[in-house]
């Protein structure tokens, strides 16, 4: 288990630096105005779309990680299915984004729509079930005091995202990105922790 946190505090890690890194390498882009899914195509869009499959996997991973680890009824199927979900989506949008807008232009915005939604929402509920459950979990009743509100900013910052149509929409789904990853990492390095201590 301290593998596994320990790999997806890694994936977690690619990710964010590859997407940072992309704000600057890409000057013909606007951090502000532009989503972060514009930066698949064109310079260094492989090494985006790869980094998207990464985290997709550090999210199932930790999904199921985290489901191994509770016990009684905080042991709940639903938080690492959505999570699955998820980090399926996220593949979607990343594969999707790598041929499909070239051999099938029609299809490709349907796809990518479709892979981007299930990724925001399966994520977000995801993080509040995971939440709620460690409330149910003596050993883990610590994290719910910053991880329940914590997801419910998430969750909050994703509608207002969605709803605000004139909101800068590359600085709003990039909070929304950076909440969402943030989460992962002081849950995944909570996680290390623990299995740190089971080990000793």
């Amino acid at each position: 288990m301290r593998h596994a946190a320990a790999s997806v505090m890694l994936a977690l890690a690619i990710f964010v630096v590859s997407a940072v890194w992309l704000q600057f390498a890409r000057g013909d882009l606007d951090w502000v105005r532009d989503t972060l899914s514009l930066y698949l195509h064109g310079a260094y869009g492989l090494w985006l779309r790869v980094a998207y499959c990464v985290l997709a996997v550090a999210i199932v991973v930790l999904g199921w990680a985290l489901h191994a680890r509770m016990q009684g009824r905080a042991r709940r199927g639903l938080p690492p299915v959505l999570f699955s979900a998820a980090g399926l989506g996220l593949t979607g949008v990343a594969v999707g984004d790598s041929w499909l807008h070239v051999h099938a232009p029609l299809l490709a915005p349907l796809v990518h729509a479709l892979s981007a939604q299930t990724a925001f929402l399966c994520a977000s509920v995801g993080l509040l079930l995971q939440a709620w459950c460690f409330g149910q979990d003596a050993r883990w009743r610590s994290l719910y005091r910053v991880a329940w509100p914590w997801a419910w900013l998430v969750f909050a910052a994703l509608w207002l995202h969605v709803l605000w149509r004139a909101s800068p929409r590359g600085l709003g789904q990039k909070v929304v990105i950076a909440l969402v990853v943030g989460w992962l990492m002081w849950v995944a390095a909570a996680l290390w922790r623990r299995s740190r201590g089971d080990n000793a």
